[in-house]
């Protein structure tokens, strides 16, 4: 699958030609994948919406965000593996990795770059949590689940091969009410088998 190419809204002024500006925040998305208004109840969830069309659930919105992560990742030089399909109530969804990052982390595309360094690899069924201004991911090859915390005053540099069992994503039934309603409408529970967790609450430069 082709990189996904960075789109911008009809009236945002462009760049001097031959000039890519790389300080302004990053827009990725295909018009197909725009975010969509979903559903916050498991009783308004639809099934039965024909495969291909959105399905406006929790589902289906907090796929789109992990989707839209690494696809920025891999935009920025980081290879990841494809998405596999997976049902969860009713709803077929595309599984990318599930990154996520606090908004200090990165706020423009050329900072995503900056921190990047080497050759980087993340596996489609890793977790990746990262909540620091100065994580930094040099030659990392993740398989599995990871999560930094640090402070602004801590420089970390991640890196290296990290592999454990990882965290799951256990489909369930969105019509048992045995199980608590936001569980119901995401429509599946995250299983944390094994992680990697760090959290650096003291400023300095360090090699995780």
């Amino acid at each position: 699958m082709a990189p996904i190419q960075p789109e911008t809204e009809p009236n945002t002024p462009k760049s001097p030609r031959g000039i890519q500006d790389t300080t302004r925040p990053l827009l990725v998305y295909s018009r197909k994948k725009a975010p969509v208004q979903v559903q916050s109840s498991s009783s308004l969830i639809r099934p039965e919406v024909s495969k291909g069309n959105h399905y406006h659930s929790a589902t289906s919105g907090e796929m789109a965000i992990y989707r839209a992560n690494s696809r920025i990742l891999q935009k920025a030089g980081v290879k990841l593996e494809d998405p596999v399909p997976q049902v969860f109530n009713g709803q077929e969804v595309e599984v990318w990795p599930r990154v996520t990052w606090k908004p200090i982390w990165r706020l423009t595309f050329s900072e995503i770059k900056s921190k990047l360094r080497g050759s980087c690899s993340i596996s489609q069924r890793s977790t990746m949590a990262l909540k620091g201004r100065n994580i930094f991911l040099e030659d990392l090859s993740l398989d599995g689940a990871l999560a930094i915390n640090s402070i602004d005053g801590a420089k970390v540099k991640v890196g290296g091969l990290i592999r454990n069992k990882g965290w799951s994503l256990e489909s369930i039934d969105h019509k048992d009410s045995g199980i608590p309603e936001e569980l119901r409408t995401r429509g599946f529970r995250i299983n944390k088998i094994e992680q990697l967790e760090k959290t650096y609450s003291e400023a300095g430069e360090f090699n995780f």
